[in-house]
This record gives C-alpha cells, sequence and structure tokens, in this order.
C-alpha cells in the first residue's frame, strides 16, 4: 500500500474514533487543546498557506466531534493559538503545548486531541515529517508514547 493511501486511511481510522468517543469529548480543555493541536499542525512547516486554513475551517464546521462546540469560538481559539505561532513560532509553541496538555488529565481527551493532530495533518494526502514531528511533541506534552499513534 502506498504512503498515501496509508495516511488517508489511518486519518480515516482515527477520525471514525473520534465520532465513537463524541460524548465524551465535551470538556474546555479538550476545546482548547484540540484547537491548539489544529494551530500548531498548521503552523509545523513555519508558514500558514490559507488551503491549511481552510482545512480547519472545514474541520470545525463539518467535524461531528467539534460540532460539541460553537464554530465561531472555536476558530476564534485556532487564530488566536496562530497569532502566537506566527508572531514568534519557538516561544507561541510553548504556550500552544501548554494549551494541549490541558487535556492530559483525561486519557481519552489526550488521545483524541492526537488524533485531530493526525487527521489534520493528513488532510492534505502528505502527513510529512515537521507536522509529525510537532505531533510528537504533543504526545509528550500529553504524557503519551508517540509509537500509539505510529508517530
Amino acid at each position: 500500500m502506498a504512503l498515501w493511501d496509508r495516511i488517508k486511511e489511518s486519518a480515516s481510522t482515527m477520525q471514525t474514533q473520534l465520532v465513537a468517543k463524541k460524548n465524551d469529548l465535551k470538556s474546555g480543555a479538550f476545546r482548547d487543546a484540540s484547537m491548539a493541536m489544529c494551530a500548531l499542525v498548521a503552523a509545523a512547516d513555519g508558514t500558514i498557506d490559507p488551503s491549511e486554513r481552510r482545512r480547519v475551517a472545514q474541520l470545525i464546521a463539518t467535524d461531528e466531534v467539534l460540532q460539541n462546540f460553537d464554530a465561531l469560538d472555536l476558530q476564534r481559539r485556532f487564530d488566536a493559538n496562530l497569532d502566537k505561532l506566527t508572531a514568534d513560532f519557538d516561544f507561541g509553541k510553548v504556550g500552544v503545548l501548554q494549551e494541549i496538555a490541558k487535556a492530559k488529565k483525561k486519557p481519552a481527551e489526550a488521545r483524541a486531541v492526537v488524533q485531530i493532530g493526525i487527521v489534520i495533518g493528513g488532510a492534505d494526502g502528505d502527513f510529512d515529517k515537521t507536522e509529525q514531528a510537532v505531533v510528537r511533541e504533543a504526545c509528550f506534552a500529553l504524557g503519551l508514547p508517540p509509537h500509539e499513534f505510529d508517530l
């Protein structure tokens, strides 16, 4: 199976798992961590192009799990995290990883945040090395072993 096909299959599987846990993913910590993860993955290569913003906007608008929250509030949180990362990526990443770490107390939420990062990273069919690296860093912030997610 080609790498691109494996990425698509993995993202699809993770999305299915997220939907199955939808009713358990309603906390503010999950909301904040998931938007921080989206921003971190979108900015992983140091730039945020319009297509990455559209992918996250589409996720916010259509994802069953994220429909537990107000879409405008999610967009505001995503944009605030992006602003931190674009102002100074390394310093901003510290703050964004702290937001992600909010989900650490609940293992199901922590895993779901990582899965969202993988879904966003693989949405364009190319979950590249920089995106994988920031998702790995998020795993460490959440106290999860990256190998659990094939990272």
